[in-house]
């Protein structure tokens, strides 16, 4: 049996350049994972089958769970018939703009790689990733990094300054499909990449702080208005800086000293359940 983490992720910046005759669109975002994870365990079967078995009644256990999804690309990619049962113990929120779903597929292509004795480099991972969605690439890396294109173009980036994370999501489910549809290009206000690039190098934390942005905020929070009051809240209750990660719905906030940190997730309690203190990872997955 194979045992991977999938931390999840936050974006530091979410930028939309263009929409891609494809359909999708060009992004330039800075991510970092940070100390949420998932569990992963994979068991060889004998039965040739792909199963899923989910901690979580909402995990799809077929062809719509991105863990599934890797586990297939693979086993065609390289004319394989082995069978594996996925095993996901969930701690990342459903839908929340954490990249839950396709951490757990990057892991699973890690975890995969060993147990099939596959020989594969990140690299290489990270190019079948991308064939998944548009996070995974990141997620099979982990650490900090700029994704550019569809997500897949990745350089990496230094580790932000050291700081907590509380995480705020509320209950309810974004369609991100939904929310990217509703964005308006020739209206957007695109947030400081460059600078958020300059604070990760010089690790300079107040910079960090002022240079947070994600385009897709506003469209979020004009469809519900939890994520305002969430972020609302997360400010007047001591947070250095907030900003929705993603598509939303989740909220988090940077916040330099501990001791602020029990009362800001105390308080948002009162507003919704789903509240984490976690700490950054900044570093990307060390494979042996």
């Amino acid at each position: 049996m194979i045992y991977e983490k999938a931390p999840a992720k936050i974006n530091l910046t979410l930028d939309v350049l263009s929409k891609r005759p494809d359909g999708y669109h060009d992004v330039e975002m800075i991510m970092t994972t940070v100390d949420l994870a998932d569990r992963i365990w994979l068991r060889p079967t004998m039965d040739h089958a792909i199963t899923i078995q989910s901690s979580h009644r909402f995990v799809p256990n077929d062809r719509k769970n991105l863990a599934y999804q890797a586990a297939d690309l693979l086993r065609k990619r390289y004319r394989l018939d082995y069978g594996v049962e996925i095993t996901l113990d969930k701690n990342i929120p459903i839908a929340a703009g954490l990249a839950g779903g396709s951490s757990d597929a990057a892991a699973t292509l890690r975890g995969l790689n060993r147990l099939w004795e596959l020989g594969l480099s990140l690299d290489e991972l990270a190019v079948l990733g991308a064939e998944i969605g548009s996070d995974v690439s990141f997620c099979v890396y982990g650490g900090t990094a700029i994704a550019r294109g569809r997500g897949e173009d990745i350089t990496h980036l230094p580790a932000p300054p050291n700081c907590w994370v509380v995480l705020a999501k509320p209950t309810i489910g974004v369609s991100t499909g939904n929310i990217y549809g509703q964005l308006n290009l020739s209206s957007i206000t695109h947030p400081q990449t460059e600078r958020m690039m300059e604070a990760l190098q010089e690790s300079n934390y107040d910079k960090m702080c002022a240079s947070l942005g994600n385009v897709l905020e506003p469209v979020t929070m004009g469809l519900h208005k939890e994520v305002v009051i969430l972020k609302e809240q997360m400010e007047r209750f001591g947070a250095d800086a907030v900003l929705m990660s993603g598509s939303g719905p989740t909220v988090f906030g940077l916040v330099k000293h501990e001791s602020r940190v029990p009362k800001i997730v105390n308080a948002l309690k009162g507003f919704c359940q789903d509240v984490h203190a976690v700490r950054m990872l900044g570093e990307p997955i060390v494979v042996d």
